[in-house]
């Protein structure tokens, strides 16, 4: 994959790997047509392994090259302009969460079922902007010349996030196919929460093509916006059924995971 993307355009490039994420999530949505249900263990220990593929990926793909890119500045300290935007990629997902209508899959206090589904596609698409902002920074840092971003790390935070979408289409199709909807109209609504990550990639892409001064900055604050995830929705969610010991131990699989994939493709 990554001789394949030799040579083309760093936008071109975030768009197919983006492609590539929203694609994993259709197959995660494409379930509904294959079982009935999924069992609540498996469920939590793929949101679990999604957790720990995320941590990982927001250090070694994102807020280490962000810290290596920030000591070439004289402006400001490097450890400043990582904590800003850091800070700033967290807050924005706050902000998202809190004034925008949207309903988690295992939210408890259900939404009548005919703007349920809305809230649930909603949902997953907030949580895949940070996604998708940070394939597109990744590519653009390539781009822009810096030793520390490298195309095999771009397209290795690209199948982390890929691998960590999975889930993500199936905890957003299956249940609403479980409120009565179609296997299609189920299929439909999961991938679609995906749709937003190659939109997001690109403008990532472009915005640290045309501002590179601000691709720390731009670097820190998906790593940020992505362990707001996390921490909010991610792990809580993979523990809400009682398998604690479970999800942890997905959580560590999938740190492991995304951490040899970025130092063996690096």
């Amino acid at each position: 994959m990554v001789e394949w993307l030799i040579g083309v355009p760093p936008v071109m490039q975030a768009l197919l790997a983006s492609l590539f994420t929203w694609g994993v999530t259709a197959i995660g949505a494409a379930t509904v047509f294959l079982v009935k249900n999924i069992n609540l263990k498996i469920m939590d220990a793929m949101l679990g392994f999604a957790g720990g593929v995320m941590i990982a990926a927001s250090f070694w793909s994102l807020l280490s090259p962000a810290i290596a890119m920030a000591e070439h500045s004289h402006s400001q300290p490097a450890w400043l302009i990582s904590a800003v935007g850091f800070m700033a990629g967290g807050l924005f997902i706050f902000l998202l969460n809190r004034y925008i209508p949207h309903q988690h899959p295992s939210d408890k206090n259900i939404t009548p079922s005919a703007n349920r589904s809305r809230l649930l596609v909603l949902a997953i698409t907030l949580h895949n902007i940070p996604e998708g902002l940070a394939v597109g920074v990744a590519f653009g840092a390539v781009a822009a010349g810096y030793e520390e971003a490298s195309l095999a790390g771009a397209v290795a935070l690209a199948i982390g996030i890929g691998l960590q979408n999975f889930p993500e289409g199936v905890a957003v199709a299956m249940p609403i196919r479980l409120e009565g909807k179609s296997r299609l109209k189920s299929f439909m609504y999961g991938q679609a929460s995906a749709l937003v990550e190659p939109v997001a990639a690109v403008v990532g892409a472009l915005a640290v093509s045309m501002m590179q001064p601000l691709l720390p900055y731009a670097l820190s604050f998906a790593a940020g916006a992505m362990i707001f995830v996390v921490a909010e929705e991610v792990i809580p969610g993979s523990r809400e059924n009682g398998n604690h010991g479970l999800a942890a131990n997905s959580l560590l699989i999938g740190f492991a995971v995304m951490m040899m994939l970025d130092v063996a493709l690096s």
